[in-house]
C-alpha cells in the first residue's frame, strides 16, 4: 500500500487541527490539503501547503491590495490576458509544496525541472523501504517504431511474463544483497551511502517539492502532455486535479492556452494562409521537414 498505518494516522492527526488565519484560503485545496492521492503501485502525491489564489494573481498583476475587482469576470480575463500573453510573473506570486513519493526512475525525469525547491529522503542516512515499482501488464509496451523515447503496442502474452518476472526477481535480489550489505550482525557493514547504488531505479523515494504556479504550469504541460512517459504522467495528472481546485480560472486558462492550444512556427502559419487562398499546400513545397509536417499535419487534423 502507498500508505502505512503510521502515515495515515500522521495525515489524519494534521487534518484534525484547525487554526485561524488572516491569509489567504481556497475551499477547494483545503479539501486536499495533507490528503494523500495513490499513483502508481506504491506512490503519492499530497499537498503540504500552498500559497495565493485567483485573486492573487490579479492582485500582483495590478500591483494593488485586497481581492482585486469587484467583478470574477474581470479577474478572470486578465488572467486569460496575461496566460495568452505569456507575463509570467503575477502566476509566480502562487506556490505549492507537495510530498511525492515516487520510482527513481520518474524522479530523475522529474528532477529536470530545475526551478523548484527539492528536498529528498536520504538513503546515506536510512534505509529505504522494499517497494518498487512493478508496472501493470497493459503498461509494457515495445519500443516504437516512429518516436525513440516512445512505446509501441503492448507486450502479451509470454513476453509480458516474463518480463514482469524479471522486474520483480532482479528487485527483490537487488534488494537482498542490500540488505545483507548493511547488516551488522557479524560484519561491519557496508556503508549505506554505498550499498544503496545496488539498488534499481524502480525502487520508490520520497521528496518534498515546493514550486511556484508559473513553473508548475510549466511542468505540467510537458508531463501532464499525451506524449509523456505514462509513469510520470499519472502524477501530473493528479497534480492537475488539485490545481484544478485551488486556481480555477488559471486552470481554465492553462487548459486553454497551453494544454489544449498550439503554438505555430512562421512557416507554418505561412502555409496556413496559403491554404486559406485556396492554394494546395504539401509537405514538398511547404518548406518544412517530413517530421515537422506530420506534426503541423496532426495539429490541423485534431482542430478540425
Amino acid at each position: 500500500m502507498p500508505l502505512s498505518p503510521e502515515q495515515q494516522s500522521e495525515i489524519d492527526a494534521l487534518r484534525a487541527q484547525s487554526t485561524q488565519t488572516l491569509r489567504a484560503t481556497v475551499e477547494g485545496m483545503e479539501a486536499h490539503l495533507y490528503k494523500a492521492h495513490e499513483v502508481l503501485d506504491h506512490g503519492f502525491v499530497r499537498v503540504i501547503d500552498y500559497m495565493g489564489d485567483d485573486a492573487a494573481i490579479c492582485q500582483a498583476a495590478r500591483v494593488s491590495y485586497g481581492k482585486g475587482t469587484k467583478s470574477v469576470q474581470n479577474d478572470e480575463g486578465l488572467i486569460r490576458y496575461l496566460m495568452r500573453h505569456w507575463h509570467s510573473t503575477p502566476f509566480e506570486m502562487c506556490e505549492i509544496k507537495l510530498h511525492v513519493k515516487l520510482p527513481v526512475f520518474v524522479a530523475r525525469q522529474w528532477i529536470r525541472h530545475r526551478t523548484a525547491n527539492v528536498n529528498e529522503y536520504s538513503a546515506r542516512y536510512s534505509i529505504l523501504d522494499r517497494e518498487f515499482y512493478i508496472p501493470a501488464e497493459d503498461a509494457l509496451a515495445a519500443q516504437s517504431v516512429v518516436n525513440n523515447q516512445g512505446r509501441g503496442e503492448a507486450l502479451t502474452g509470454d513476453e509480458a511474463q516474463r518480463v514482469l518476472n524479471y522486474l520483480r526477481d532482479d528487485a527483490m535480489r537487488c534488494y537482498d544483497h542490500y540488505e545483507e550489505m548493511i547488516s551488522q550482525d557479524g560484519q561491519a557493514g557496508l556503508a549505506r551511502e554505498l550499498a544503496r547504488m545496488n539498488l534499481p531505479a524502480n525502487v520508490y523515494t520520497q521528496w518534498y517539492w515546493k514550486v511556484d504556479l508559473h513553473n508548475l504550469f510549466h511542468f505540467l504541460r510537458l508531463r501532464a502532455d499525451a506524449h509523456a512517459q505514462y509513469e510520470i504522467r499519472v502524477y501530473a495528472d493528479a497534480i492537475c486535479e488539485m490545481v484544478k481546485d485551488w486556481v480555477p480560472a488559471a486552470y481554465k486558462a492553462f487548459e486553454d492556452y497551453r494544454m489544449g492550444g498550439a503554438t505555430l512556427s512562421a512557416t507554418a502559419l505561412g502555409c496556413i494562409q496559403r491554404m486559406l487562398k485556396g492554394e494546395e499546400v504539401t509537405q514538398e513545397n511547404s518548406g518544412m521537414s517530413k517530421g515537422e509536417w506530420r506534426e503541423f499535419m496532426g495539429v490541423l487534423k485534431g482542430a478540425s
